[in-house]
């Protein structure tokens, strides 16, 4: 998959992640869209590196789809924790 599809399929993962994980981010729409396309590099990268399941193949492969939005949340829960509910 290129680039292009890995941005796409990391928006698309975030606004999962953020449906998954209702509330308040700190970083607002932009900070969750870029949350998205960097959880989507990272489960991919998580997912081919240790789980040896290579998603660089379609887009449209469900494990792909899973650890993108897997890293999505987990780099959402983490930009939470860190960074806290700035909007009270």
């Amino acid at each position: 998959m290129s680039i292009l599809g890995w941005i796409i399929l990391g928006l698309l993962a975030g606004a999962i992640a953020k449906l998954l994980l209702p509330g308040r981010d700190p970083g607002g729409f932009l900070g969750t869209t870029l949350i998205g396309i960097a959880g989507a590099f990272l489960g991919g990268w998580i997912s081919s590196r240790w789980l040896d399941h290579p998603v660089s193949k379609h887009f449209y492969d469900g494990a792909t789809w899973a650890a993108a939005i897997g890293g999505s949340l987990v780099l959402l829960i983490l930009y939470r924790v860190i960074f806290g509910n700035s909007r009270d």
